[in-house]
């Protein structure tokens, strides 16, 4: 499957940044545990190093999932554990790719393994936002700039809120209640597009302020989708609504059900998340802390 940049004849310099999380736990009884937060390592970006630091020692197995994303196995121990992963990773002193004339597809003429992503997913109903879809959108001119329609308008729609949703919040309620996280815009966009027979994929990985005004908010995850069009993935983010430099891949699935950070076979308590991703100079200063 195509992904969603192009090999270009110039040289692209690189620069360096540093991700990674930290998880403390604090479990009654031993508890089985599937984390999601390795990169992918794939072009454009070039995985320096990586590393994993648990305490207390834990057997530490990985594997890839359906959707070819890395995944790490564990026993979280009764009591409190810590979980710290870290990565440099070398990114694309460049924004990512876009083109307004990018067409979109009849559904006959999808690939095969692209048909699923025009489907309804746990936190994506294009079937129950199917009438407001084609009464906003199905008049506009197809292909990249419907999708970035979509995108400006969930985007002004929604208002940014922790704690404004949950586990169980849907595209269609963000889109009621107006309020959401990156991962709701990123359902409501998904679901839009899905409604018009656009496939649409969430993404989940990390996000440096690189070549932006510095967030003051504490860093976090984020979450953006990747849309087919023509012959390729192509990268919206209905949350910041702009082409972003550095963004480095955690995963990609169906809607955030596919890509949980953290899955547990039981209730342990999360005491604690720290999120990082930030660059670094050539020396291995931090420019700039989450």
């Amino acid at each position: 499957m195509s992904e969603t940049t192009r090999q270009h004849d110039e040289v692209v310099d690189m620069r360096r940044v540093r991700v990674g999380c930290e998880f403390v736990h604090v479990a009654a009884a031993d508890t089985p545990a599937v984390l999601q937060v390795e990169l992918r390592n794939a072009a454009p970006i070039s995985l320096v190093g990586q590393e994993w630091s648990v305490e207390p020692q834990l057997r530490i197995r990985h594997y890839t999932d359906l959707y070819d994303n890395p995944c790490v196995r564990v026993v979280l121990p009764a009591g409190r554990s810590t979980l710290r992963y870290d990565a440099l990773v070398l990114v694309p002193d460049a924004f990512e790719d876009a083109d307004e004339r990018a067409p979109e597809l009849p559904p006959e003429e999808l690939p095969d393994d692209v048909l699923i992503y025009t489907l309804p997913s746990r936190y994506c109903l294009p079937d129950m936002l199917g009438d407001e879809a084609w009464s906003r959108f199905g008049t506009l001119p197809t292909g990249y700039t419907r999708v970035q329609a979509i995108c400006d308008h969930v985007n002004s729609h929604l208002t940014f809120q922790y704690g404004s949703s949950g586990p169980l919040s849907t595209a269609v309620d963000v889109n009621t209640a107006g309020f959401g996280v990156c991962r709701d815009f990123t359902h409501l966009a998904i679901s839009f597009c899905r409604a018009l027979n656009i496939p649409a994929r969430y993404v989940f990985g990390y996000l440096p302020d690189m070549d932006v005004p510095p967030d003051l908010a504490p860093m976090d995850f984020a979450a953006w989708m990747e849309v087919w069009l023509g012959d390729r993935w192509w990268t919206f983010d209905p949350r910041n609504n702009q082409r972003r430099k550095g963004r480095i891949l955690i995963g990609r699935g169906r809607d955030a059900s596919d890509v949980a950070m953290i899955t547990t076979f039981g209730a342990p308590v999360l005491e604690s998340m720290i999120v990082r991703a930030e660059e670094e100079d050539s020396g291995g200063s931090v420019s700039r802390a989450g």
